[in-house]
């Protein structure tokens, strides 16, 4: 099931958030080689899990399936700090909110129906809090997944070339995209909403 649970609420899911932060570890530090920090435990987290973050995350049988991370753009967000000359400066809207370290664990039994529950399950919180955006940094590897889910962002900026490039880009949140997500993961309208509704007990909007 997809969870959607404040950074202040993750310790009451001790094994979730363990796994996860060592999924992060496998994907972000051994596997692509960032430059991220890694503790004692296996554990990756940068200065932004400890800002309240929303995380979403694929619950495989109380285990971490597949992540990513928002911060409303009104604070501080990766793409402000570190990437605004790709995002042609900075980006602070109650209506947009960055997302970050999406991840799918390397024991998935199958990762593109995870990183398609994901992709649904931020379009259900875009809808759900009445969002317009999303904006986030991605490298090279990741546009085939969006391209193959059916959801690209518009890119705003780009810095290297082939796997090496980097973009920035926005993800605009309709009722139209929620639909199309939902039909990729293979998922009812009524469960996504289900599932939202459990942790914000129904449609609400932040973004007033």
């Amino acid at each position: 099931m997809i969870r959607y649970i404040y950074g202040d609420d993750l310790n009451a899911y001790p094994t979730l958030k363990s796994t996860m932060l060592r999924d992060r570890a496998t994907q972000f530090h051994d596997r692509l080689k960032w430059e991220v920090t890694v503790d004692a435990n296996g554990f990756e987290h940068d200065q932004y899990d400890p800002l309240n973050p929303l995380y979403v995350i694929w619950d495989d049988g109380g285990k971490h399936g597949g992540s990513m991370r928002f911060l409303p753009t009104t604070g501080d967000t990766m793409v402000n700090d570190h990437f605004s000359h790709l995002a042609g400066g900075e980006i602070c809207a109650p209506t947009v909110w960055e997302t970050t370290r999406f991840c799918v664990s390397p024991d998935a039994a199958d990762g593109g129906r995870i990183a398609a529950l994901l992709m649904m399950a931020g379009a259900q919180l875009g809808v759900g809090f009445g969002l317009s955006h999303s904006i986030g940094v991605f490298d090279a590897r990741m546009v085939r997944i969006y391209r193959k889910l059916g959801w690209e962002p518009d890119i705003l900026g780009t810095e290297g070339k082939g796997r090496e490039a980097i973009s920035a880009g926005l993800w605009a949140f309709d009722d139209a995209i929620l639909g199309k997500m939902c039909a990729a993961a293979g998922v009812s309208r009524d469960l996504s909403q289900l599932w939202f509704g459990r942790a914000f007990g129904g449609a609400i909007s932040l973004a007033a």
